[in-house]
C-alpha cells in the first residue's frame, strides 16, 4: 500500500511585502515597469519633435525645456528608462535562445544587468548635466 504524504495547510493570507523575490524577477518587473514609462514618455517627445520642427522660436522653446533642470531630470529618467529596458530585454532574448537557464548564469546575467545600468546612467547624467 502507498503511504500518503502529509500535506501541510498553505497559507491563507500571503504578504507580498515580505517575499525576497530573486534578481532576476525584479529585473523582470523592471523591465516591464520601465516598457510602460517608456511608451507614456512618448507623447512629450513627440511634443518636443513638435517644437524642434515649428520653426526658430520653436527651436529655441524646445533648447530652453531641455536645458532647465526638469528637462534635465526628465531626458535622464528617459535616458536611464531606455538603458535599463535594453539591458533586461537583452538578457531576456537570451534566455529565449536557452543561454541561462542555469541558476548561476541567470544570477549573473541579472547582476550585470543591474550594474550596467548603474554605471551607464552615472555616466549619462554626468553628460546631460555637464
Amino acid at each position: 500500500m502507498v503511504k500518503m504524504k502529509k500535506v501541510e495547510p498553505r497559507p491563507v493570507f500571503l504578504d507580498l511585502l515580505q517575499i525576497r523575490l530573486p534578481r532576476g524577477a525584479l529585473l523582470s518587473i523592471a523591465h516591464r515597469f520601465t516598457g510602460v514609462l517608456l511608451v507614456l514618455a512618448i507623447p512629450l517627445f513627440i511634443y518636443l519633435l513638435q517644437l524642434l520642427n515649428s520653426g526658430a522660436e520653436g527651436f529655441s522653446q524646445a533648447l530652453s525645456l531641455l536645458h532647465s533642470t526638469s528637462g534635465k531630470v526628465f531626458v535622464s529618467i528617459t535616458v536611464w528608462v531606455l538603458i535599463q529596458h535594453s539591458l533586461s530585454g537583452i538578457r531576456h532574448l537570451l534566455m529565449d535562445m536557452g543561454v541561462s537557464y542555469d541558476k548561476n548564469i541567470a544570477r549573473i546575467t541579472a547582476n550585470v544587468a543591474f550594474v550596467l545600468s548603474l554605471l551607464l546612467i552615472i555616466l549619462t547624467g554626468v553628460w546631460i548635466w555637464l
